[in-house]
């Protein structure tokens, strides 16, 4: 609870900043506090406050997932800085990306499941305004739109499988429901329940066949927006997706398991396919994210052995599209232009950015030594335990499809010539973001017992 409470207090600070004239520091403190924070919760070092265990659950979960979610806050809002310092409304656009923060902590922290349904529409409604913040262009305003609808019917869905859990049950406590996932005897209201959070929960991650909506939203949405749908937002969603099966079907059913397996199998193949394809970056890394979340969802096959793994994906894929963005944004220099073709000659003219680019992009490829390659040895590994080889061999044959289009980038950069007159965003903002980046890609693969052990 002191984790949330801090970060709403440093949400408020930055509209008050501007209330006060204090404009300028609005980005590096909350960067700073934004480090702190992260520092003394992944340390343990927070005082707790009691009183919330009825609604927040503080545990190596919830702890080790909001550290993640507040460093990859603070960089995306570093990120994001060239974007906003020259806007009139950059309190706006802080203070929402750290009241998105607190509904991602909700997400992985909750108790109950009126906190999980608070945090998740938190997170949702910031991103919806987000989506479409750039009222002057016609794709930002779809993207908003389109994203608003498609996420509120998803919402609707989601809330709907919530009463029909309550109506089974009498209660929103994750340990009652929990206590009625493994009892003979609950009502059929509750696996009727369990479907619709499913089924909601596959739109918030971008599953097949829920997938529809994210490569026009991604491609629509300002860059620095389509950065936070593809890390914050989507290992938020996925993390909590997790807890929430632990919860509802921890004794996970045949017919399930094999729904889970189908999603999977769908996701990886349907965003590897069609990333093939793509002309533009943005779209690119959509499908790429949606191949992704069909690696990641290969954890809820064994949920009561998988959390290490899926912190680990997580982290990874989260910091690899941080590296990604933070070159795209500095290629593209946020104006509606993001083919591939911009990145021609960019390991000539920027070898460093190049350089980033092609770390973060062979990481999400899982070549080695990087921190995807760990992240995929130990998600097959794990799938391969328990006996789904079948399914390994698919994800391996979907890793290599990726190579494709990832190296599509790659050779881009370095055999092609770049174009005449080619202007890049050369802001330091984006150095740092990428640098920070790449060092932890490296780190992480070279010691993954440093993400393993905190579960």
């Amino acid at each position: 609870m002191t984790t949330l409470i801090a970060i709403i207090g440093i949400g408020i600070f930055c509209l008050l900043a501007e209330i006060m004239n204090l404009k300028k520091i609005i980005i590096p403190v909350s960067i700073v506090s934004l480090m702190a924070l992260f520092g003394l919760n992944i340390t343990g070092q927070l005082p707790e406050i009691t009183g919330f265990e009825s609604m927040i659950e503080v545990n190596k979960f919830s702890v080790a997932f909001s550290s993640l979610f507040i460093l990859l806050t603070a960089l995306l809002i570093l990120l994001s800085a060239p974007s906003y310092t020259k806007s009139s409304k950059l309190s706006d656009f802080i203070s929402i990306k750290i009241f998105m923060l607190s509904g991602a902590v909700a997400m992985v922290s909750f108790s109950n499941m009126a906190m999980f349904f608070l945090g998740i529409e938190v997170l949702s409604i910031g991103l919806y305004v987000l989506a479409g913040s750039d009222r002057l262009n016609i794709k930002s305003n779809e993207a908003g739109m389109k994203y608003f609808l498609m996420g509120s019917f998803a919402s609707g869905i989601l809330l709907f499988g919530i009463t029909m859990l309550y109506g089974a049950t009498g209660t929103f406590d994750v340990g009652t429901l929990y206590e009625a996932s493994i009892s003979a005897s609950t009502e059929f209201w509750f696996y009727i329940g369990v479907i619709l959070v499913t089924i909601g929960m596959l739109f918030k991650v971008a599953a097949t066949p829920m997938h529809f909506w994210a490569p026009d939203v991604y491609e629509g949405a300002p860059t620095q927006v389509t950065a936070i749908m593809s890390t914050l937002a989507k290992v938020a969603a996925m993390a909590s997706f997790f807890k929430l099966i632990t919860i509802l079907n921890s004794q996970m059913l045949y017919s399930y398991t094999q729904v889970i397996v189908v999603v999977v199998i769908a996701t990886m193949l349907f965003g590897n396919v069609m990333a093939l394809r793509q002309k533009k970056i943005k779209r690119v890394i959509a499908y790429s994210g949606i191949s992704h979340t069909g690696f990641m969802l290969m954890t809820l096959l064994n949920i009561n052995a998988a959390e290490n793994n899926l912190l680990f994906y997580a982290t990874s894929y989260a910091i690899a599209g941080l590296a990604a963005f933070s070159v795209i944004l500095f290629v593209v220099k946020n104006e509606d232009n993001d083919f591939i073709d911009n990145f021609n000659g960019l390991g000539k003219k920027h070898p460093l950015m190049a350089f980033v680019m092609t770390i973060a992009l062979l990481s999400m490829a899982g070549i080695p030594i990087l921190a995807g390659f760990f992240a995929k040895f130990f998600l097959l590994n794990q799938i391969i335990s328990g006996g789904f080889i079948g399914l390994a061999i698919v994800a391996i044959i979907n890793s290599m499809i990726a190579v494709f289009y990832y190296f599509k980038v790659v050779v881009a950069m370095y055999t092609k010539e770049p174009t005449y007159g080619k202007e890049y965003a050369n802001h330091s903002e984006y150095y740092i973001v990428g640098i920070v980046a790449t060092v932890l890609l490296v780190l992480i693969g070279l010691f993954p017992d440093a993400i393993m052990n905190l579960l």
